[in-house]
């Protein structure tokens, strides 16, 4: 078996940590004199190559290597290339969006800040709940998914890795906040590149491939899944991606738009690379004999290291360094973003930086009592992937100057009724509520035979549409009757007076009397808040 020895297992581990943790720190005592808003976030300063490496950490992590192998042996080629390329592409719509959002809202750093200049309070506190939950549950899947690849890889206990890990990330996360994890972010990025290249020359290498599997495993075959696919992933991902405050921050952090897009594209090319390529060790796998076919459904997850135990014990070495690479990256990218969002959101960046750096501590307890009674990984991704299909289509409409009469009360009324329309639509798809309930979380997984998980990827987008626009009928019937009643005009669908004044580089929504800046602690301020209903 390819498993290096215990001593030399903890050696690698450790030491890479280490460098880790010596690296933070150091950055950290450089930027001991930085602003408050430089620790929450760095608007209009990265240039493309450092936005493509950060771009690439953030979109990977440790997950992918059971998530990738564990698709490709359940439907295949198809599969590899559907879900490599639907998790890459989707990140161009921050090259897209980006530009967009940052003009209407140019002191900035997250979504929810457009979201409540946009469409009021209860509308922000409504996306900021699905995005910190949404991260918090990527968090505990990261550290979930070290402990299992520690434990598959060196035969130790995963759990002093994920508290190390913990440890490592939460001091310097807490000293240099986002700054310190873009940095940070650039040297495992590349990092994860280097070790990638490495470990796919030598798997290409030592692998001997039993040309009569590919035949008789089926491999190669289309199937229904991996035509459902093709809608259902795309949707979740894309519409996910709205959720992690992460690559938001990064893409304010952008220079200009230019570099965004260059970027970005870099970002999606690369990663497309390495998804891919993890994804095909599955295939490697069972094309190999190393997965026998009739142990893909018990084992399926771990193809990606039972292939590793055909092959020498350095390469799992290098493997060790990679997930750790990769975990450390997207876990204080993670930890950044959430404390980011948190303080714009819940406390108008006014929270002293200190209590700032103690929430990073605070939340790390939750998250791996959580990580460590969470067996599947894929299946706490899956969890904010409806209610995000059904909340952001009713979100993005309001990007559309056009649509200047849809307001925070569709939003929040159309991502809740997505839920519901999912929920009528397992219903009556099982014909018991209780399966309909379930299909709400995905309990039955994304690997279903049937067409509920399809149905129900349809039914949250359409669904929170169409509530959307019940409730906007709804509420300009209720102001039309109230202006009847109170002999006043009615003007629910008058055009709003900042689509006339606006002014290059200045908030959109904002009058001048609603925005302040704070020079001492670097950040501007803006009081407006859009209209709810």
């Amino acid at each position: 078996m390819g498993q290096p020895s215990t001593q030399a297992s903890n050696a690698i581990i450790y030491l890479t940590y280490g460098a880790f943790l010596v690296i933070g720190c150091s950055i950290a005592w450089r930027l001991r004199h930085q602003t408050k808003g430089e620790y929450l976030a760095s608007n209009r300063t990265q240039t493309a190559l450092p936005l493509a490496l950060n771009f690439i950490a953030s979109a990977l992590g440790s997950g992918i290597l059971f998530a990738y192998p564990q698709l490709a042996t359940i439907t295949g080629v198809q599969g590899v290339v559907t879900y490599a390329i639907t998790s890459a592409a989707p990140l161009m719509i921050f090259a897209y969006l980006g530009p967009i959002i940052r003009s209407k809202c140019p002191e900035g750093f997250v979504l929810t800040e457009w979201t409540r200049q946009r469409y009021g309070i209860v509308a922000a506190i409504y996306i900021s709940f699905l995005t910190c939950a949404t991260m918090f549950l990527y968090m505990v899947a990261e550290l979930s998914a070290l402990q299992q690849i520690m434990t598959a890889l060196t035969g130790m206990d995963g759990l002093p890795m994920v508290i190390i890990e913990c440890v490592v990330t939460t001091i310097y996360t807490s000293l240099g906040g986002f700054k310190i994890s873009f940095i940070t972010d650039n040297i495992q990025g590349a990092m994860v590149i280097c070790l990638i290249i490495i470990a796919t020359i030598t798997i290409g290498a030592e692998t001997k491939i039993d040309k009569s599997l590919i035949d008789s495993s089926h491999l190669t075959d289309a199937s229904l899944l991996g035509w459902q696919l093709l809608y259902i992933l795309p949707v979740a991902v894309l519409t996910n991606d709205f959720f992690l405050s992460n690559f938001w921050i990064r893409t304010f952090a952008s220079k200009t738009d230019k570099d965004l897009y260059i970027g970005v594209s870099i970002a999606a090319v690369i990663t497309l690379i390495i998804l891919t390529l993890v994804g095909c060790t599955g295939l490697i796998a069972v094309w190999s004999g190393a997965l026998a076919p009739d142990d893909i459904e018990a084992n399926g997850s771990v193809a990606f290291f039972i292939l590793l135990e055909q092959l020498p014990s350095w390469v799992v070495g290098i493997v060790l360094v990679m997930v750790v690479s990769l975990s450390t990256a997207a876990f204080d990218s993670f930890q950044s973003a959430m404390v980011s969002t948190a303080s714009n959101d819940l406390f108008r960046n006014k929270l002293n930086i200190w209590w700032i750096r103690g929430a990073v501590v605070a939340l790390i307890f939750p998250v791996v009592v959580l990580a460590l009674k969470a067996p599947s990984i894929l299946q706490i991704y899956l969890i904010s992937d409806l209610f995000s299909a059904s909340s952001i289509p009713v979100l993005v409409l309001g990007l559309s100057d056009r649509f200047y009469w849809w307001r925070g009360f569709e939003v929040v009324v159309g991502g809740l009724g997505g839920i519901m329309t999912v929920f009528i639509f397992g219903t009556i798809y099982f014909g018991n509520a209780q399966d309909g309930a379930n299909l709400i979380l995905l309990e039955g997984g994304l690997y279903a035979n049937d067409w509920s998980v399809f149905g129900a990827f349809v039914a949250a987008p359409i669904g929170g549409l169409l509530w959307g626009l019940g409730a906007f009928i709804l509420r300009v019937s209720f102001l039309w009757a109230w202006s009847k009643f109170k002999r006043t005009r009615f003007d629910a669908l008058d055009r709003p007076v900042y689509l006339d004044r606006r002014v290059e580089g200045m908030p959109q929504y904002a009058d001048s009397g609603e925005i302040r800046n704070n020079a001492s602690d670097g950040i501007v301020t803006v009081d407006h808040k859009g209209k709810f209903f």
